[in-house]
């Protein structure tokens, strides 16, 4: 069977600044507030190459390498690269194991550039972390824009709320951010912890911060109370001095100040869908991913990260129907992981994370085959003016039981 491979063309860099290089195999991150990836095109062999000799390939050089190598896999991962991680989970499981497991020389990170930049923050000083495909990125970070943070923080300086409010960023956000939620005292959250997070910063102050996922931000406030008059929306796009589109009275009242930014697959569940699918299978259960829209959380039975919603399915008893809303390459996992029960998506048009699905296997085999002849590419190095308040950052979010 033959596979089938894209080139990638475009070379459009996130961030909004550009650096041009002839070659990315080592790639510094050189701006402290925004900084861009651009992959370089494979060798043009690869894309000749069937699926069955792509596999071939990396076994072999995985072989030569033995235990020098460990390939990380993110839930959303296509299953012709779930295939070959040693470890897989979601980003908070994935950075504990960067952070507890130093054995490895090389951490091959099957995921997208903030969860390599996070590996590397956390990773021992003698371990490299390569992303197969640079422009492997993530739209909701790319919507907290530094620039627009530090702006929006300024603001709130000047309107005397910052300093009884703590900042929050989700792990899906730029090294940069994390620095900056380090440096003043907040933490790195995932959607495991999301909440947990939160009670520790309002053991602190009185208001959150939360960016760049507005919506798992809400739905993690109103579970734990907070009603959703005292959450308000940043309009980040709106000019310096407007007060993110808020009086000044409602910030002051504010508990959560959210980040107008979204994920685009998980926009796509609705309570609609829930409706039709309850009608089509009586007895449904349905479980969704915290990022979705707050009325499709509300109608839902369950919502969780991914590691919740793998260990919820694999735990229900045989014979259920569940339907999923996440990302489609977890829920046909589930679906064939556990054939005793019904496991379907809940959006009909199945939507992938475009993003993730740019680690292709073609990729993964350029940069193992590299790796096992002694040259590293597409490294991701974290600068220490970055990465020193990140990890403080980090470090808090495991810390928080």
């Amino acid at each position: 069977m033959t596979a089938t491979l894209i080139p990638l063309k475009d070379k459009t860099p996130r961030g909004g600044i550009a650096c041009e290089s002839d070659s990315i195999e080592t790639v510094p991150l050189t701006e402290e507030r925004s900084f861009a990836y651009w992959q370089k095109d494979i060798p043009e062999a690869y894309w000749s190459l069937t699926a069955d000799e792509i596999t071939e390939r990396i076994r072999v050089a995985r072989a030569k390498l033995g235990t020098r190598l460990v390939v990380l896999g993110h839930h959303y991962q296509r299953e012709d690269i779930i295939q070959f991680a040693d470890f897989r989970g979601d980003s908070f499981k994935l950075a504990q194991w960067a952070a507890e497991k130093p054995e490895a020389e090389y951490i091959v990170f099957c995921g997208v550039h903030f969860m390599a930049e996070a590996a590397d923050i956390l990773s021992a000083p003698h371990q490299k972390v390569v992303l197969p495909n640079m422009a492997a990125g993530c739209s909701m970070s790319d919507m907290a824009d530094p620039d627009d943070v530090y702006n929006a923080w300024a603001e709130l300086e000047e309107l005397g709320i910052a300093q009884d409010t703590l900042p929050i960023t989700y792990m899906n956000s730029a090294a940069a951010l994390k620095a900056f939620v380090g440096e003043k005292g907040g933490a790195v959250c995932t959607s495991s912890n999301a909440a947990k997070v939160m009670e520790w910063a309002y053991a602190q102050k009185k208001r959150v911060l939360f960016f760049p996922d507005q919506h798992l931000g809400r739905n993690t406030g109103y579970s734990m109370g907070i009603p959703l008059e005292q959450m308000v929306l940043w309009g980040w796009a709106r000019p310096y001095g407007s007060m993110g589109g808020h009086t000044l009275q409602e910030l002051q009242d504010s508990r959560v100040i959210l980040w107008a930014g979204h994920c685009s697959v998980h926009q796509r569940f609705t309570p609609q869908q829930i409706d039709e699918a309850r009608a089509k299978h009586p007895g449904l259960q349905v479980i969704v991913h915290p990022e979705c829209r707050f009325e499709t959380v509300q109608a839902a039975d369950l919502n969780g990260s991914t590691e919740f919603i793998a260990k919820t399915i694999a735990a229900a008893p045989a014979g259920s129907t569940w339907a999923i809303g996440t990302e489609i390459n977890l829920v046909a996992r589930l679906a064939k992981e556990n054939p005793d029960k019904t496991v379907f998506c809940l959006d009909p048009v199945v939507c992938p994370c475009s993003t993730m699905y740019r680690v292709h296997p073609a990729y993964l085999a350029w940069t193992i085959e590299s790796l096992a002849e002694g040259h590293v590419v597409n490294q991701v190095l974290v600068p220490e003016n970055i990465a020193a308040n990140a990890k403080l950052a980090l470090d808090r979010m495991l810390a928080i039981k």
